[in-house]
């Protein structure tokens, strides 16, 4: 993990608004990411997190600001082409295909591959729980397993940048130390990572940064080291207006996520 600091800038966003109708989700949200850097997305249900998330990974569309990604302004690139370009998203749910075993959804992956380290046989060399389960249908993995297979799914398109959505919701505790057993080979790898985590403790232990948002704003963003977390929860309730200000705004209405 590295701090944040003058270094290479792997994402840039400015100003950024998505919505979903006429509900605003995201609200002109600025926000940068250094190389190698591990960033935790947190906030409360609705406050917008996996609308950034897909908005940077271009599965939702903007409705203003800028996505830079390295030196590429990738505002208005497909999807498709932000994974070519490097950018990779687990999405909240997995959203394997059921009926393919393990191999055969990672090799769907490995079709739309950049140049990298992450091939077919370095995953499974890395993920050795995926070694074994790769004949098993998705459909017929555990909850941890199938977060497993999506981390790993998303690492063999060889990403500049890894979103991972709602790491751990809805997993039980052992599929929980799954999910961050695997999360730990993507960490040593050196990636550069955002991951949403509802778990607070969890988060701040292995991002070198929290960034809270609150009804779509950014109302706190510091390096785990300088916060507690009681102040990182009272960003998360909107209970402190020193945060960036942007907790004033709670009265405006619910968000979405």
């Amino acid at each position: 993990m590295s701090a944040r600091g003058d270094g290479p800038k792997a994402l840039r966003v400015e100003s950024l608004t998505a919505r979903h109708g006429l509900l605003t989700a995201v609200r002109e949200v600025s926000l940068t990411v250094d190389d190698g850097e591990v960033v935790a997305l947190v906030g409360a249900n609705g406050a917008g997190k996996s609308t950034l998330l897909r908005t940077i990974a271009g599965a939702h569309p903007s409705a203003a600001g800028a996505i830079h990604f390295g030196a590429d302004d990738v505002t208005t690139r497909p999807a498709h082409q932000r994974v070519a370009d490097g950018i990779a998203l687990v999405p909240e749910g997995r959203r394997l295909f059921p009926d393919l075993t393990v191999e055969e959804n990672l090799l769907v992956a490995a079709r739309r591959a950049r140049p990298g380290p992450w091939r077919l046989d370095t995953i499974l060399a890395a993920f050795p729980m995926l070694a074994e389960l790769r004949g098993r249908r998705a459909a017929a993995l555990s909850g941890g397993q199938q977060q497993a297979v999506s981390i790993a799914r998303a690492l063999l398109t060889n990403p500049r940048l890894l979103l991972v959505d709602e790491v751990s919701l809805g997993l039980s505790p052992v599929a929980v130390e799954t999910v961050y057993a695997s999360l730990a080979t993507v960490l040593r790898s050196g990636a550069t990572l955002i991951l949403v985590e509802q778990d607070l403790q969890r988060a701040m232990s292995v991002a070198g940064r929290v960034v809270c948002l609150l009804e779509g704003r950014i109302v706190l963003d510091a390096p785990t080291a300088d916060v507690t977390r009681e102040q990182v929860t009272e960003a998360y309730f909107g209970l402190s207006r020193t945060t960036g200000g942007a907790a004033a705004d709670s009265t405006r209405g619910g968000g979405v996520s």
